[in-house]
C-alpha cells in the first residue's frame, strides 16, 4: 500500500462517520398548530436581525434553484407546497425523487429546506384563493424561508449510520453534487460535516465541476457539541462558503459552531425553528441551520443579478459581513457576521478572485503536481466519482549544445590536476616524517583514551 493510499483510507474511515451537522432538536415532533402559527413566525428572529426582511425589498429568490444535499425533503409539508421542483437519490435507499426522509436523522433535510425556502401557509379555514406566480403559496402562518420564492432540488443521502443501499459517503457526496449541477442548481446547500479536514480524491472532480459550472456551494462548519472542534470536510474544500454559528446574543456559539481558517461568514445557529416531515415543527440548533440562512441569501443575490458569477456572489456576502472578533478575517467568524441587507443593497467592488480560494488551484498544487482535471461529461444518472487526475510527468533529458560543454570540461580537468598535486605533496611529507620521527608532546588534561563499553555506545546518525 502506498503512503498516499494509506492516507486516503484513513480519511475515508473518518468520513464514514460523516454526520448531519445540525446539533440537536430541542423539542419533540409538534403538530402544526390549528390557528395562530404566528407563534412560530414570531420566533424567527434571524429574519429581522440578519437583515433578511430588508433584503426582501430587493429580492426574494425568484427563478433560482437551490439544491439541498441532505436526508431528503418532505415536499408535502404545508410550508413547502410548490417549493420542491425536482430531486434525486444518491444513497440507493431513498426514493428516486429525493423526497423520502432517510438516514440517521431523517428530519434533517426538511428542517433545512423550510429555513431556506419555506413559504408558510394559510391558516386553517382561510378563504384566500391562490394566484399565479411564485408568491401564490406564501402565507402568514408557519416557517418563512430566507428565499421564499426560490425552488428546491432535493438530493437525498444516507449518512450517520449504515446505509442499507450499500453506498458510502465517498460515493454519495460527489454524485449528489454532480446531479445538482447537471439539473440547474445555482446554489448548493450542504449542511453536513465530518471530523476530518481531508476529503477523498474522488471528491475533487465533482467540486471542480461545480466550480467550473459557476455554482455557489455553501457548507456547515460543524458543531463542537457533535465533536467538530475544527472544521471538517466538505467545509474545508477551497472555494466553498463555510458557515460558522452564532448564539442568540450574536456572538460565536460555544456548542453550535467550530473553528477553522476556511470559515467565510457566521450566521445564527441557536434557537432555530424548522419544519418536520409530516407537517410538524421543531426547535433546533447547529450550523446545519445557519447554512441555509446563508445559502438563502446567495439565492437572493443570484435572483437579483442572474449574470453575477459565483465568486462575485461569495465576495458580496463576505465583504458586506459585519466584522467580529479580532479585526479582519479570523478562524471563529471568518469575514464576519452575515448582513443580508448590505449583501443585497451595498455597492461592492468586483473581486478578481474568489476570496475563499479555488479547488482548481488546490488540485494543481496538492494532487501530485498535475494539471487540474477537465470537467467530467454530464450524465443522466449519478455515477461514482473516480480520480481523474493525470499521472505526474518527468521532463525529458536533452543533450547539451557544443557551447555548453567546453567550460564544464575545463573545470573537471582543473580539479583533477589539483587533486593529483595534493596527493603528491602529502606522500612526500609522509616519507620525510617516516625517516625522521619526532615525539609529540602530550596534551594536558587529555590522558589516555578509555574504551567505551558497547552498551554505552550511541549511533552517530540523527536522533
Amino acid at each position: 500500500m502506498t503512503r498516499a493510499t494509506a492516507r486516503y483510507r484513513r480519511t475515508a474511515s473518518a468520513l464514514m462517520a460523516v454526520a448531519l451537522a445540525g446539533g440537536s432538536l430541542t423539542t419533540a415532533l409538534i403538530a402544526a398548530p390549528a390557528a395562530h402559527a404566528d407563534a412560530w413566525r414570531d420566533k424567527q428572529y434571524w429574519l429581522a436581525e440578519s437583515g433578511i426582511t430588508k433584503a426582501w425589498e430587493v429580492s426574494k429568490g425568484a427563478n433560482v434553484k437551490v439544491a439541498v444535499i441532505d436526508s431528503g425533503v418532505d415536499a408535502d409539508h404545508p410550508d413547502l407546497k410548490g417549493v420542491v421542483s425536482g430531486g434525486s437519490d444518491a444513497s440507493g435507499a431513498g426514493s428516486p425523487d429525493g423526497r423520502k426522509s432517510i438516514g440517521a436523522k431523517p428530519e434533517h433535510g426538511t428542517l433545512v429546506a423550510t429555513m431556506l425556502a419555506g413559504r408558510g401557509h394559510q391558516p386553517k379555514g382561510s378563504t384566500a384563493k391562490p394566484t399565479s406566480g411564485p408568491e401564490a403559496a406564501t402565507g402568514p402562518d408557519g416557517i418563512m424561508g430566507v428565499a421564499p420564492e426560490a425552488q428546491i432540488l432535493s438530493v437525498s443521502t444516507w449518512l450517520g449510520s449504515t446505509n442499507p443501499g450499500g453506498r458510502t459517503d465517498q460515493e454519495q457526496i460527489p454524485d449528489a453534487v454532480r446531479w445538482a449541477v447537471d439539473n440547474g442548481a445555482q446554489v448548493i446547500n450542504i449542511s453536513l460535516g465530518s471530523t476530518s479536514p481531508q476529503w477523498p480524491q474522488s471528491w475533487d472532480a465533482a467540486f471542480l465541476y461545480a466550480e467550473q459550472k459557476d455554482v455557489v456551494i455553501v457548507a456547515a462548519a460543524g458543531n463542537r457539541v457533535g465533536g467538530n472542534v475544527q472544521v471538517g470536510a466538505p467545509a474545508t474544500i477551497p472555494g466553498v462558503l463555510t458557515v460558522a454559528g452564532l448564539d442568540r446574543k450574536g456572538v460565536a456559539s460555544v456548542d453550535s459552531s467550530s473553528q477553522g481558517i476556511s470559515i467565510g461568514v457566521a450566521a445564527p445557529a441557536e434557537d432555530l425553528l424548522g419544519g418536520m416531515p409530516g407537517g410538524g415543527y421543531a426547535e433546533w440548533a447547529g450550523t446545519s441551520g445557519a447554512t441555509p440562512i446563508v445559502a438563502g441569501v446567495a439565492a437572493l443575490i443570484r435572483s437579483k443579478w442572474p449574470e453575477m458569477s459565483a465568486k462575485q456572489v461569495i465576495n458580496r456576502i463576505v465583504t458586506t459581513a459585519n466584522d467580529a472578533g479580532v479585526p479582519g478575517k479570523d478562524p471563529i467568524y471568518g469575514f464576519g457576521v452575515l448582513n443580508a441587507e448590505a449583501a443585497l443593497k451595498a455597492n461592492v467592488p468586483e473581486a478578481a478572485v474568489n476570496p475563499l480560494g479555488t479547488i482548481s488551484d488546490w488540485i494543481r498544487v496538492h494532487r501530485r503536481g498535475g494539471e487540474a482535471p477537465a470537467a467530467p461529461v454530464p450524465s443522466e444518472s449519478p455515477t461514482s466519482a473516480a480520480p481523474t487526475l493525470p499521472e505526474a510527468t518527468v521532463p525529458a533529458a536533452t543533450a547539451p549544445s557544443s557551447g555548453e560543454g567546453v567550460l564544464p570540461a575545463l573545470v573537471v580537468v582543473g580539479f583533477g590536476l589539483l587533486f593529483l598535486a595534493i596527493i603528491g605533496a602529502g606522500t612526500l611529507q609522509f616519507l620525510r616524517a617516516y625517516r625522521n620521527p619526532v615525539k609529540a608532546p602530550e596534551e594536558p588534561d587529555t590522558g589516555v583514551l578509555e574504551a567505551v563499553p558497547s552498551s554505552q555506545r550511541t549511533s552517530a546518525g540523527p536522533s
